[in-house]
């Protein structure tokens, strides 16, 4: 008798199992590594976000930021035109199968716009990235005065 009692239990087990499994990517596609918010002046209405992101999948494209601590987020590059070295918003930002998308203070980064309070040192910002295929990706950053690289605590963030 206690074996058809545990059958059903064992049946249901497995298929939450499988379940589970089936919805579980294997590994990362993207993670995030070395990734820091810039510390601004108190008066600082702006700053910026760098990281480097790597995918491990297919290729893919940034098209948006989000965040709840400025009023906007837009992706930026730098460009030189005429000797003057200048920023310019782009619409998006392409991300190579099982290649690298470094966000830095020398080229591509994420602009956080109209700051809706200032940014304490060693607090931790949330990012939201939204690609073109309607994925998204929640990470969250050191406010930082500068690069937070070798520690060895890579940030890994899962493709939702």
């Amino acid at each position: 008798m206690e074996c058809m009692t545990l059958k059903p239990i064992f049946k249901h087990l497995f298929n939450l199992a499988l379940l589970a499994l089936l919805s579980t990517p294997v590994m990362a596609e993207i993670i995030v590594k070395d990734g820091f918010v810039r510390v601004m002046p108190p008066s600082a209405p702006n700053t910026a976000a760098y990281f480097t992101l790597i995918n491990h999948g297919e290729p893919t494209t940034l098209v948006a930021v989000s965040t709840e601590i400025a009023d906007k987020a837009e992706l930026h590059t730098i460009v030189t035109e005429n000797d003057v070295v200048k920023m310019r918003e782009v619409s998006s930002l392409e991300l190579p199968a099982h290649g690298t998308l470094e966000l830095s203070e020398r080229g591509n980064h994420v602009m956080l716009l109209g700051l809706k309070s200032a940014l304490a040192e060693g607090q931790q910002v949330t990012l939201n990235l939204r690609f073109n295929d309607g994925q998204t990706l929640e990470l969250t950053l050191p406010v930082s005065k500068a690069p937070v690289a070798g520690e060895g605590d890579d940030h890994h963030h899962h493709h939702h």
